[in-house]
């Protein structure tokens, strides 16, 4: 079981900074994904920016969502979000 959501704050380099109901913080870039598939709706800035925490991970807007095993394995550790 990975640990859910509480936080989460967009950065204009296209990276989210991301609180974990366990305590623990993480960086995830979304760069590499931008290109691919849905997440080609948050490519832009404006749209990215929306994101928000729903149910034990994060989505946006648009639709697009992210597994929270994929949210936490992706996540680089930080010391705070």
């Amino acid at each position: 079981m990975y640990p859910s959501m509480s936080k989460v704050v967009p950065n204009e380099d296209f990276t989210l900074a991301i609180a974990f109901d366990n305590g623990e913080h993480g960086m995830l870039d979304m760069k590499p994904y931008l290109e691919f598939g849905v997440f080609r709706r948050i490519r832009e800035y404006e749209h990215f920016k929306c994101v928000r925490v729903a149910f034990d991970t994060i989505e946006w807007d648009s639709g697009v969502d992210l597994d929270p095993e994929f949210v936490y394995g992706k996540c680089k550790m930080t010391t705070h979000a």
